[in-house]
């Protein structure tokens, strides 16, 4: 059986550099690659277009990489979290692709499945359909959209072993399972790496042959978009 692991993170991103193509799994802050975007910000890689649901929080995620600046192009659905992402944007510091949201999945599972292109009614009539292919079906209208096409996919699991399987939990499932996979190399971390065979294989989400590297984080902070909490009576 092949071991995918690695021993860090060190050596997980080792080869990523700048000008880059990035996919970047989770949703909000939910089951993202905490140690993975750190170890980014660590090496200083520029001009990075990122494929992400968003772009995290001012001081942390995805965040982190845009206040060093080392983000060129973002491709998002969401990005209203992230006032810094926000003057980037306006000043033309940063530029931004916003796709719908499950145009954005899709585009995510083609590349994964090695479909090149697929047809969706969502954006037709708007901007997101600019310069694009229409053809109708059964009536309605549809948007050619191309896979994405990226260098690594770095996604974030629950428990994985060393041969690469993957099981999520809870929503942290989000992006991070239509992105493995989905780029050349694809790099998973992990809160807890057990051996190969250890994992009940009825529980597995992802299979080893779509993930190339697996390591377990140090530490993941997990920290929570909003919080609202009920006022005392």
């Amino acid at each position: 059986m092949i071991n995918r692991k690695v021993n860090n993170v060190q050596e997980a991103l080792q080869d990523i550099q700048s000008g880059q193509t990035i996919m970047l799994g989770g949703f909000g802050l939910c089951g993202i690659p905490e140690n993975s975007i750190a170890e980014l910000v660590k090496k200083e890689v520029t001009d990075l277009t990122c494929i992400s649901n968003n772009a995290g929080v001012d001081d942390f995620g995805l965040g982190l990489l845009l206040q060093k600046k080392q983000i060129k192009k973002m491709i998002s659905s969401y990005v209203g979290e992230n006032a810094e992402f926000e003057r980037q944007m306006l000043s033309g510091e940063l530029e931004v692709e916003l796709t719908p949201q499950g145009t954005l999945a899709e585009k995510c599972r083609a590349a994964q499945a090695g479909i090149p292109a697929f047809f969706t009614p969502a954006g037709f009539g708007t901007e997101v359909a600019e310069g694009k292919e229409t053809r109708e079906f059964n009536g309605k209208m549809h948007v050619m959209e191309l896979a994405y096409k990226a260098d690594f996919s770095i996604v974030k699991a629950w428990k994985g072993d060393e041969a690469g399987n993957l099981i999520f939990k809870g929503t942290a499932r989000n992006f991070n399972a239509c992105m493995a996979g989905a780029a050349k190399i694809t790099i998973a971390e992990v809160e807890e790496l057990v051996p190969a065979g250890t994992l009940d294989p009825n529980q597995i989400h992802i299979p080893g042959i779509m993930i190339n590297r697996i390591f377990q984080g140090e530490k993941f902070e997990k920290r929570i978009e909003q919080r609202t909490v009920r006022k005392n009576s």
